[in-house]
């Protein structure tokens, strides 16, 4: 029944269809409306045959072409030549650095680093006109900076102090020294002594080399392995040249105070450079004194001991102290130069006498300054050498010697020695000096933590 409905809707939709269409025919067949009959014979004018352009058509930015759209074809923009060409791509240089070892000199650093013969003569000529090479030593840098194929552009040579020794490579050579702009900045620390100063002053990020120059000022006066017994005191104020925040150079001690308790034992360094320093006990003035070698280190004592070089045991009329070939070696009290020479094992020798008992030698030097002779009278602090390795010894060190009577005695023991040493004519000066010293020193704790108690400025 359903399925006889569905074929009568079907036969009758059809049956409309057909009609319309025969209306549409009819329709299509009569005449048009006038308004209509009169726009008919309008159409577009034909389109004109394009002419080519005489020159280039720039197109404006926001122009665009539409797809479909009868255009004339657009010649092709030319892009303008360069005027100039792009830079040539240098290839990357190679680096090469590390410190002078020890005993080391300026060429077998240069083979290590792959120089052929001939250009390390010629660098070393040219550094060595700016430059003693004969003072290298360990913890110099040296720096090569070459070419893809080896071929070296840049030397240069760290030294100390942070100055920097740099030849560029090429026609000629040319050479320049690098100086930093160091700023002097001034100190403070407090350590207390527990086992032993280096490890006090180690301790507390103080530089543990201060140990040695307190060694050498108070050994003759302090006996350290009695007299401390722990828990004492130590003041210090001391010099740093920086450039930023590198240290350039060795820091330099200018006050350091001493409480053992029963006494207080303080040294003025003066900012001079002569390195004479002043001692006080208790607030009086002790002595002057100036070290042999600032800062070295002390690496023999005087006694029977095995000799490095003989292997025997021999006794040791002095005290050693190890430092770089060179180093500056002071007169530590004031005198006559009475020998000036060459004494066997002991190498060029320097002697001073002081009074008419007490002599200081001072051996093993590299060499003495020019103007330096017999019978010229030297105060605390003047150079009067340089520290080699002449005569018998393992290495570059200065043996310090104190005779009195002729008969050898330990510089770091006795008063002996500052009974020979003249006071300083104006007391009025030093006591200025330390109560400067120690007024700086309490300012400059007190910036970082309170005054120590009983410090009286």
């Amino acid at each position: 029944m359903k399925i006889r409905t569905g074929l009568a809707t079907v036969a009758a939709a059809g049956a409309l269809s057909v009609t319309g269409l025969g209306i549409a025919g009819a329709l299509m067949k009569a005449p048009a409306p006038p308004a209509i009959a009169e726009a008919t014979p309008w159409g577009p004018h034909p389109l004109t045959t394009p002419q080519p352009a005489d020159g280039l058509v720039t197109l404006p930015k926001a122009a665009h072409v539409g797809v479909g759209l009868a255009t004339a074809p657009l010649p092709l923009v030319q892009p303008a030549s360069a005027e100039t060409s792009l830079p040539a791509i240098e290839p990357p240089l190679i680096t090469w650095s590390r410190e002078i070892a020890a005993g080391e000199t300026l060429d077998a650093a240069l083979a290590d680093a792959g120089i052929a013969a001939p250009d390390r003569a010629e660098i070393a000529l040219a550094l060595g006109a700016e430059y003693d090479l004969r003072r290298l030593r360990p913890g110099h840098m040296v720096t090569v900076i070459s070419k893809a194929d080896g071929t070296p552009t840049r030397v240069a040579l760290a030294v100390e102090d942070g100055v920097r020794i740099e030849t560029v490579l090429g026609d000629e050579f040319v050479t320049r020294v690098l100086e930093p702009d160091a700023q002097v900045m001034t100190f403070a620390g407090e350590a207390v002594i527990e086992s032993s100063i280096f490890a006090a002053l180690d301790k507390e990020g103080i530089p543990a080399r201060f140990a040695v120059d307190l060694a050498q000022m108070l050994s003759g006066t302090v006996d350290f392995r009695r007299e401390l017994s722990g828990g004492e005191t130590m003041r210090l104020l001391w010099r740093e040249a920086r450039a930023g925040t590198e240290r350039i150079g060795q820091p330099e001690l200018s006050f350091a105070a001493l409480d053992l308790g029963g006494s207080v034992y303080e040294i003025v360094w003066p900012d001079d450079g002569t390195g004479r320093a002043t001692i006080y006990v208790d607030g009086k003035m002790l002595r002057v004194f100036a070290q042999p070698v600032e800062g070295a280190r002390l690496s023999s004592v005087f006694g029977r001991r095995t000799h490095p070089v003989y292997g025997n045991v021999r006794m040791h009329t002095g005290v050693d102290f190890a430092a770089a070939k060179g180093t500056p070696v002071y007169a530590t009290a004031p005198g006559r130069v009475s020998f000036i020479g060459r004494r066997g094992g002991y190498g060029r020798v320097v002697e001073v006498t002081h009074g008419s008992d007490t002599l200081t030698r001072y051996a093993h030097l590299s060499g003495v300054p020019d103007g330096l002779k017999q019978g010229q009278r030297v105060l605390a602090g003047d150079v009067i050498g340089r520290v080699g390795a002449t005569g018998t010894a393992t290495g570059p060190n200065l043996h310090y010697e104190v005779r009195i009577d002729g008969r050898p005695t330990d510089p770091l023991e006795g008063d002996r020695l500052a009974k020979a040493v003249e006071r300083v004519k104006d007391t009025t000066a030093a006591f200025e000096r330390l109560s400067k010293a120690r007024s700086l020193l309490a300012e400059r704790l007190a910036s970082e933590f309170p005054q120590p108690k009983g410090f009286d400025t």
